[in-house]
């Protein structure tokens, strides 16, 4: 007897990852929202979420890399370039939260000194972040809206859906089309 193995569907996976990143940097990105702790903590985790992410898109990412300069489409080199800068960005806001850290290193036992620099470049740069994040979905907003009708709406919709009441001995449109 054999058992059937389920794929999980990739664009699925995807769109998850993506909507909890996205929603994970819309909280992150305003700390007097969550508290400094979670601020941190939640900005520790989204490290995570994006190397996951770049996990998901290995495959693009390598491929665009190997034709960047050969034959792309002017939307690809966009993306490309659009993700390297967001990429670039968000290691830096990273790294700077992680050297003004308040909270999160303390809790570890890690203390770095005082530094103003990259309070500065932390407030810069996550500024910046949610620029890039906005040209990104923006870039991606067909492929979002497709995804999340696929997904979320149509999914929702279903048990909503009812059939039309027939009279009895009429044949419905399905049938009368067969």
């Amino acid at each position: 007897m054999e058992t059937k193995k389920t794929r999980t569907n990739p664009v699925k996976v995807n769109y998850l990852v993506d909507i909890a990143i996205f929603i994970a940097m819309l909280v992150a990105l305003e700390p007097r929202l969550t508290g400094m702790a979670i601020h941190e903590w939640l900005g520790i985790a989204f490290g995570a979420a994006i190397v996951t992410h770049l996990v998901l898109h290995w495959k693009w990412l390598v491929s665009s890399t190997k034709r960047f300069f050969g034959r792309l489409k002017g939307n690809t080199r966009l993306n490309y370039i659009l993700k390297t800068l967001f990429f670039i960005n968000m290691r830096v806001v990273l790294f700077s939260g992680l050297m003004i850290s308040e909270t999160a290193l303390p809790a570890l036992g890690i203390r770095l000194g005082e530094g103003h620099t990259y309070e500065r470049l932390h407030a810069l740069t996550s500024d910046w972040a949610l620029i890039l994040l906005g040209l990104h979905v923006a870039l991606h907003w067909k492929w979002i809206v497709n995804t999340t009708n696929r997904y979320v709406v149509q999914p929702l919709l279903r048990p909503l859906r009812r059939r039309r009441a027939v009279p009895l001995g009429l044949p419905t449109v399905e049938e009368a089309q067969s």
